[in-house]
């Protein structure tokens, strides 16, 4: 079951090319998070992305699979994941259904010790996102989604997969990766991930846009939307932001106010429009009421 690793190709050419091929699916990258893409792709490196929901971090990593033509691999982290959802687990169903049927060979002594073996073959492996993404042979994007939601032993887990990119099967041997895949873990800061994970990354932070990148990747996702009303919505989010508030609105959301208006058949945005819509960037009642008082909406 063991591979060979082979030479890794580079997914980008420079950091301008990481920029041009992002925008033309759809994600304005800054020149800061082009160049740290790029170095992750030339340097062979996983990229742990931090920073507050809804600023574009798993988009990032769909974005480079996209623009790339790689496939796409998520391990989505939660509280309580373990090595088996993670990593690998045997169909146990599968195996008991073939002990079963060995057992009622009694004419055949030797089924038994066939099926000890067999039980443990590659027909009962059930590979999960970790060793999925590190058997491809095509070009791979993997994206460990908000690492910092799961527990400390996969860290651990982590550590051990990424450092060398192969994983150990003990019934089967050592897969290493045949292509390393570009591997992308984001972090919503919910707790400080170990030192030592974050030494065999690099790492980006993404913060809310500023007003015209924003107003950039606004228009670059609803083209429709005239670009007067989208810097008006963009003025109002960043106002937005600077309220104490449970949930600062993402930039996802304030492409959803834009694609809200258009579906209205809107062209301003006055106090009556704002006051109707607000539940498309903000998800609390208390939030709601702050921001109506704070914008002074009648």
């Amino acid at each position: 079951m063991s591979t060979e690793p082979v030479d890794q190709k580079a997914l980008f050419d420079s950091v301008d090319d990481v920029a041009t091929r992002l925008a033309d699916v759809g994600y304005i990258a800054s020149t800061a998070v082009a160049t740290t893409v790029f170095l992750a792709d030339r340097l062979g490196k996983p990229l742990l992305v931090e920073g507050p929901a809804g600023v574009g971090k798993t988009e990032l990593a769909r974005a480079v699979a996209e623009a790339t033509g790689s496939g796409l691999v998520r391990l989505q982290c939660y509280e309580g994941i373990d090595e088996a959802r993670a990593l690998y687990e045997w169909n146990h169903a599968k195996q008991l259904l073939r002990i079963t049927a060995a057992a009622s060979s009694p004419t055949r002594p030797e089924a038994w010790d066939e099926t000890r073996d067999d039980v443990f073959s590659e027909e009962f492996l059930l590979p999960r996102p970790l060793l999925t993404a590190i058997r491809r042979t095509d070009p791979t994007v993997l994206l460990v989604d908000e690492t910092d939601k799961a527990d400390v032993e996969v860290e651990g887990l982590l550590l051990e997969v990424l450092g060398d990119f192969q994983v150990t099967v003990p019934e089967l041997g050592t897969v290493v990766a045949a292509q390393r895949p570009f591997t992308l873990l984001t972090s919503n800061a919910t707790r400080e991930l170990s030192e030592a994970l974050k030494r065999r990354c690099l790492y980006l932070h993404l913060d809310f846009p500023d007003a015209e990148l924003e107003r950039r990747i606004v228009l670059t996702r609803v083209p429709q939307l005239p670009e007067a009303l989208a810097e008006e919505l963009v003025r109002i989010v960043g106002v937005l932001r600077g309220i104490q508030l449970r949930k600062a609105p993402s930039v996802s959301e304030t492409i959803d106010w834009g694609r809200t208006l258009l579906a209205l058949g809107l062209d301003t945005v006055d106090d009556a429009t704002v006051r109707a819509t607000l539940g498309v960037v903000l998800k609390h009642q208390s939030d709601t009421e702050r921001a109506v008082a704070e914008l002074r909406l009648n």
